[in-house]
Parts: structure tokens; sequence; C-alpha cells
């Protein structure tokens, strides 16, 4: 496949999240903008799908609060907090946000998103509709 123009929407959502650098994240809805023709509860199920030995880097997925996304019945908000920890993201003590000014991903160029047959919606900055 030359680009990820005609690929299923969680691939496209993989392949956009394997681009977050360790120590910054995205949010639900950032990724989804980017996709275009996608949600950002689409983005959270496509994470929740993955196998337990992916190389898509999760974690680094959080919502526009900058709060990670806590699951009825699951444990991975801790692992989550944790995995991102150990790559240097700080979370504020009392708020327990991330401050997205130090450690938000803008994104990979347009020409990146172009080149692989993505379309992102008009708004796709990381504070985008959850």
């Amino acid at each position: 496949m030359e680009s990820l123009r005609d690929a299923p929407t969680y691939e496209r959502i993989y392949a956009l999240a394997r681009l977050i650098p360790p120590g910054q994240v995205a949010t639900y809805g950032q990724l989804a903008a980017m996709v275009g023709s996608c949600t950002a509860r689409m983005v959270g199920y496509a994470m929740a799908a993955l196998p337990h030995d992916t190389d898509v880097p999760w974690q680094r997925v959080i919502n526009r609060q900058g709060k990670i996304s806590l699951r009825a019945g699951s444990n991975g908000g801790a692992l989550q907090r944790q995995l991102l920890e150990a790559e240097g993201v700080q979370f504020d003590p009392e708020t327990e946000k991330v401050d997205f000014d130090q450690v938000g991903w803008a994104g990979p160029d347009w020409a990146w998103l172009e080149q692989n047959g993505f379309q992102p919606g008009p708004v796709w900055g990381r504070r985008s509709e959850e």
C-alpha cells in the first residue's frame, strides 16, 4: 500500500499514534480530526482494541482535558500513567492533568498527512472536540 488512504480507519489511527514521540501526548479528538471522518470515541475504541504486545504507543493518547480516560473495570489508567511518567510526562499532583504546552504533540506536518492520504478535518489542534 503506497499510502494509508485506503487503509482501514483503525490502521490510519495506529499509524498516527506511532508518530507521537516518547514524552509527548495527543488527544483522542486530535487524532480523530487528523484521520478525518472519525470521532474521538472511535479513536478510543481503536486504542482499546489493541493487543497487549502492540507496538502502538497507546499510552500517549489522552483526553482533551489532559487526563487519562479511565475505563470501567480496568486498571489501565494506572499502567498508562506509569508508562507516561517513565517517558518523562509529568502530571499535576492536584488536577491529575498534563500540561499540553509542555508535552502536547503538534502532529505530523501537512506534507506527511497529504502524502499518506489523510484529509484532516477543519479543526485538528489538540483541543479539538472530544
